[in-house]
């Protein structure tokens, strides 16, 4: 694999960029010479993360189920950048955890599916136009171990992210011949804020199912999606990467 300095001058738009996975791996990129774009809700966090990061990234202030928001958001982005050649799909929710599949309320249901399903394909519906102008694009959509294999106590999350690899995977298909790829990557337990804020039970049913034994690095996720993203992943597409430290059975 070529130096991943060949990402040099592209711009990369990702949504949950303010924290977490999102912001390690627009600071990988950042460091790589990519302009990022964070699209995130909390316009708090998106100030800080500007300024970590330096003047040169954009911020939106969006919801990425709102799909006019995020149109005019990505627009805006394509107009001052001249170019979108990554997506990033890294805003996500958990909802309600640690309950039985009788006890989910439909309506934390629905907000699930909204923001981890619908959120990526109204910003895929929204970037993909501008990729196909240049015959180019790397799409990584944020999928879940538990979307293989499923968590017990996280229906609506595991629901969600099944969901997310299956659209990963017709969209991989679909545009296999134009230059953009489509992926996803289904990481284990890796220790953010999200993680962080679940109850400790949850956290250790996930983590005993791990062989190694241990959470996951942001470290370790940027360093993986550096690769998917890079020109050098050109053959691989409509597939859900393994980040889970040997859990995954398949």
């Amino acid at each position: 694999m070529k130096n991943l300095n060949t990402m040099a001058g592209q711009t990369a738009i990702i949504t949950g960029g303010a924290d977490g996975l999102g912001f390690a791996l627009a600071s990988f990129l950042t460091d790589h010479d990519v302009r990022v774009a964070l699209l995130d809700h909390n316009a708090g966090l998106l100030a800080q993360a500007r300024e970590k990061l330096g003047e040169a990234t954009l911020t939106s202030c969006v919801d990425v189920t709102d799909v006019e928001a995020v149109r005019s958001a990505v627009d805006s982005i394509a107009e001052k950048t001249g170019r979108i050649d990554i997506l990033v799909n890294a805003a996500g929710i958990t909802g309600r955890t640690g309950i039985k599949s009788h006890e989910v309320h439909l309506d934390d249901f629905d907000r699930v599916m909204r923001v981890n399903v619908n959120g990526c394909l109204t910003t895929f519906r929204a970037v993909v136009p501008h990729m196909l102008r240049r015959d180019y694009g790397r799409i990584l959509h944020f999928a879940s171990i538990s979307g293989k294999e499923g968590n017990a106590g996280m229906l609506a999350y595991s629901t969600s992210k099944a969901a997310v690899i299956a659209m990963t995977k017709v969209q991989g298909k679909e545009y296999a011949g134009t230059g953009i790829t489509v992926n996803a990557i289904a990481p284990a337990v890796i220790f953010t804020d999200m993680v962080a804020k679940m109850p400790a039970e949850q956290v250790k049913y996930m983590t005993d199912k791990i062989p190694m034994g241990r959470c996951g690095t942001k470290d370790e996720v940027a360093a993986m999606c550096g690769f998917i993203l890079s020109p050098e992943a050109s053959f691989t597409t409509g597939f859900a990467f393994d980040l889970s430290g040997g859990r995954a059975t398949y």
